[in-house]
């Protein structure tokens, strides 16, 4: 009895190893798999990319957020029609060799890891930096870590997107996206000013807004409460 109790055992956690495994090996195989591609539900600085690309090439129209859903995918398809690829709204070697972006894996993620304010990624402080520059190149360097405190900030408020993509694409939040100043390549003091706002530094104690007074035509920002004035600008809440 006891040697058939033995070969139950033996038998029972063979398989239990068997099982995980395979599960294991599943798993890793799903992993490699979404390395090579971008579609539903994945979101990323990768996602980002082609976001953007799309937008500025008249493709999309939604908010550069950095979340593969519908307005994404769709236009995916327009993008994949019009280059004579599949139309499958998914992002492959093809589709991404034709929009100029690699796909090496390294910042697609889950559906259920989004894309924070803290998130110390290549893509996420770029995209920051470069709204700092487009907005605040020639104010003195903590005038330029102040806006991008205060993107930071609308980040964690709940009158605005919960992205830092989307609060910079939030439309007719910043000028520098609707002139397309946006796009230009940050300097290192810009680069460093994102950096150092996603590590916590607020020169404004709080500011959601910020204006020049010189150039604002805006009656209703100028009736909001003046935290700080850091060079040309105020910052406000």
């Amino acid at each position: 009895m006891k040697h058939y109790r033995k070969i139950i055992i033996s038998i029972f956690l063979t398989l239990v190893i068997c099982t995980s495994l395979f599960l294991t090996g599943s798993g890793h195989a799903q992993t490699t798999q979404n390395t090579s591609a971008l579609y539903w539900g994945q979101q990323g600085d990768k996602v980002i990319e082609v976001q953007v690309k799309l937008k500025n090439w008249g493709y999309y129209d939604g908010i550069v957020d950095g979340i593969y859903l519908g307005i994404t995918f769709e236009a995916v398809r327009s993008f994949q029609r019009k280059n004579g690829l599949t139309p499958d709204g998914v992002v492959g070697q093809d589709t991404s060799a034709a929009l100029g972006i690699v796909l090496d894996g390294s910042s697609a993620m889950n559906s259920s890891q989004p894309v924070s304010r803290g998130d110390d990624n290549r893509g996420t402080i770029y995209l920051l930096a470069q709204a700092v520059y487009a907005e605040a190149r020639g104010e003195p360097y903590v005038g330029q870590v102040a806006v991008a405190a205060v993107i930071l900030n609308r980040v964690g408020n709940y009158a605005f997107p919960n992205t830092i993509p989307g609060v910079i694409f939030q439309p007719g939040a910043f000028t520098a996206v609707d002139d397309g100043q946006i796009n230009l390549a940050p300097d290192s003091s810009a680069l460093s000013a994102a950096r150092d706002a996603l590590n916590g530094w607020d020169p404004t104690g709080g500011a959601i807004y910020y204006y020049n007074p010189a150039t604002s035509t805006s009656a209703w920002i100028w009736s909001r409460p003046v935290l700080i004035v850091i060079g040309r600008h105020r910052f406000a809440t």
